[in-house]
């Protein structure tokens, strides 16, 4: 979802070449027709878009579902990256971007939302790492990796796919301190040679405001000043 011809078919082309089938439009309105009509696996989104702009096709999209989206756009604030991650963008790609990046930032997406590599089918489970139980509960917090839903005291929390994954991975080892870097690695799979480490703070922001009572006290999500995050059971 590009209104610049160039950015579609640079895109296009490149998904194209790896295997995936891909549609492309160039303005609000059409996009949010393609997302019903095609019922896509993934969405690349620019945010400035014609006839309906690029952050209320995410709100629209968000809405309706937990369909994984990738925002590739030229505004390269902080704000703006920010907001679109605030409003449920699993990924944020500055542009000028490499086709290639942009392809396994695809890839990483759809295999931790679940939905594999784009296939047609139904989407396949994560698999399970040997011994890890397929859900985790603790005291008024239930993480349930097969269904990937979350129930903060006994409400259940609507999480992106990404917010999903990086609370499953904190949760999974207790009190452990990871380093953004280290969550960029496990979580993103990338590093910060790819990516801002900030996209590791700001979806731990974003996951303390729908899980936490009081976001500014953390009960599950901790800072360890100087170092990173941890869970706290």
């Amino acid at each position: 979802m590009d209104d610049d011809e160039d950015v579609r078919t640079l895109a296009g082309w490149q998904l194209e070449a790896e295997g995936f089938r891909v549609t492309a439009v160039s303005d609000g309105q059409a996009a949010l027709s393609a997302v019903e009509r095609d019922r896509p696996d993934l969405v690349l989104l620019d945010l400035t878009l014609p006839l309906l702009a690029g952050l209320d096709v995410l709100t629209h999209i968000r809405r309706s579902g937990n369909l994984p989206v990738i925002v590739v756009s030229g505004r390269t604030g902080e704000t703006d990256r920010i907001i679109g991650l605030d409003l449920g963008a699993d990924d944020y790609v500055m542009k000028p971007f490499s086709p290639a990046e942009l392809a396994a930032r695809v890839r990483s997406v759809l295999r931790r939302s679940g939905r594999q590599d784009g296939s047609e089918g139904d989407a396949e489970q994560v698999p399970q790492a040997p011994g890890r139980p397929p859900e985790r509960e603790m005291r008024e917090l239930v993480v349930d990796r097969v269904t990937r839903t979350v129930t903060a005291r006994g409400r259940f929390v609507d999480l992106a796919a990404r917010e999903f994954d990086l609370l499953a991975f904190l949760s999974d080892a207790p009190r452990r301190v990871f380093t953004r870097a280290q969550l960029l690695e496990h979580v993103w799979h990338s590093s910060s040679d790819w990516q801002e480490p900030a996209t590791v703070t700001q979806h731990v922001h974003r996951l303390r405001r729908k899980l936490e009572q009081d976001p500014y006290k953390p009960r599950w999500l901790r800072t360890v000043r100087g170092v990173g995050y941890k869970f706290e059971p």
